[in-house]
């Protein structure tokens, strides 16, 4: 079966061809990035920690003051309409990737255009994990270079954060400055206007020294439903996990460091700017959470992707990063 042709989306109330769900040129989303959105991921096509996620769009959706009059039981039941609807059209072995976004509407100015829908919109979309985590096999083995990029961090006193929005120009330009740095697998790592470690373009940031898990602390940084599950996984490991500033220098004496986020759950970072960090790709704390992650959700993470990859028979991803704009000369 072709999912290009079968694929749909829920939008506003309807099941859509994938292809044809479109906002408005009018609508405040494109006007002004004003629109909150959540991504979420599967394990043996059973959604992963979705009423968390459902929880932070919420919270985002009131703090960004969206009209929104659908419940949160209403919504989820919505996004399992989806996922019903599309299954058919997925491979035995492919998880479902759901991408939620909620905007204002069209703007004011423009609500007497005829044919425009009036109100926020709802867009649940639903397509296979495999697209977000194509090529990451290898970083299992030979982990991401973390590069540290001009661009900084957003603070919350100038725009907030733990608002997962759209408005993500920052992340942008960090993406564009990583694609053309020299080498393969460059991941950007923000500094907040302090100078401390903040988070990358869509993951958090961790690193291990003498045993015990360091994070950022969670003021300047989109606080991560993988991240929080670390804490989890942490605890039934016997390890401390804490919350603090980090600079530079601690990254590069640290004993081992990874990113968490949403598809891949976790990937190993071996060195920041070039700068080796521990002993290894993958060091043994990482290694440990990576383990009984997959243990707890009956996958093997790293064994699925690395599948995946094989797939697709060496086909190359464009780019030394998930997202490519190095430019061709």
């Amino acid at each position: 079966m072709n999912q290009e042709k079968s694929r749909v989306v829920w939008f506003n109330g309807e099941l859509i061809p994938e292809g044809k769900a479109s906002v408005s040129i009018y609508d405040s989303a494109l006007m002004f990035g004003d629109m909150v959105f959540e991504m979420t991921r599967s394990f043996n096509k059973s959604q992963f920690r979705l009423r968390e996620h459902m929880e932070r769009l919420y919270a985002s959706i009131k703090y960004m003051r969206i009209p929104l009059e659908m419940s949160m039981d209403e919504m989820e039941k919505h996004i399992y309409e989806t996922i019903d609807a599309n299954d058919p059209s997925f491979a035995v072995d492919d998880e479902h990737r759901l991408m939620i976004d909620v905007s204002r509407g069209i703007l004011s100015i423009y609500q007497g255009i005829v044919g425009l829908h009036k109100g926020p919109n709802v867009i649940i979309a639903d397509f296979p994990l495999r697209w977000t985590v194509a090529g990451m096999g290898k970083l299992f083995d030979i982990g991401i270079n973390a590069v540290i990029t001009s661009q900084r961090a957003i603070p919350a006193q100038l725009l907030e954060p733990k608002v997962k929005n759209r408005s993500r120009i920052h992340y942008l330009m960090a993406n564009i400055e990583v694609s053309n740095y020299e080498g393969d697998n460059n991941w950007a790592l923000l500094l907040d206007p302090d100078g401390f470690v903040a988070e990358g373009t869509g993951d958090n940031f961790f690193i291990v020294r003498d045993n015990v898990l360091i994070t950022p602390e969670p003021r300047n940084i989109l606080r991560g439903i993988s991240r929080a599950y670390i804490f989890e996984l942490a605890q039934k490991l016997g390890l401390s996990c804490i919350e603090k500033n980090i600079e530079p220098y601690d990254v590069i004496i640290a004993d081992e460091a990874f990113m968490t986020g949403t598809p891949f759950c976790i990937l190993p970072v071996s060195s920041l700017n070039n700068i080796p960090i521990g002993n290894g790709p993958m060091g043994n704390i990482t290694r440990q959470l990576l383990e009984t992650w997959s243990s707890e959700v009956g996958v093997d993470i790293v064994g699925q992707i690395k599948k995946w990859d094989s797939e697709r028979g060496g086909q190359a991803v464009a780019g030394p990063s998930p997202y490519s704009f190095r430019q061709k000369i």
